[in-house]
């Protein structure tokens, strides 16, 4: 080993980011089919008919919606926790 700490080598940091990602997508893709099978879905049959395929449509685009709208709100507290604790600070 070249004396270099593994969690410094920014290849395997890379990698641990991507699959966290694809770990937390996997998550989310999970818990999306939960809950928009459980609303759409009044008895599991053959085929899909047209109004669970449009229940299911709906329901996937106000999930992500909603996890959209989530993400960009922590994002905007975060950002004013960081500007108080600066002016604090100051």
């Amino acid at each position: 080993m070249n004396g270099q700490a593994a969690t410094t080598d920014p290849q395997l940091q890379h990698f641990i980011e991507i699959e966290s990602q694809k770990q937390r997508f996997q998550q989310l893709e999970h818990q999306m089919t939960e809950v928009c099978w459980e609303k759409c879905v009044d008895k599991p049959g053959p085929k899909i008919d047209s109004r669970t395929e449009m229940c299911f449509v709906n329901c996937v685009e106000r999930f992500i919606d909603t996890s959209q709208f989530i993400l960009n709100r922590l994002e905007q507290t975060q950002r004013s926790k960081g500007s108080y604790s600066e002016t604090m600070s100051e």
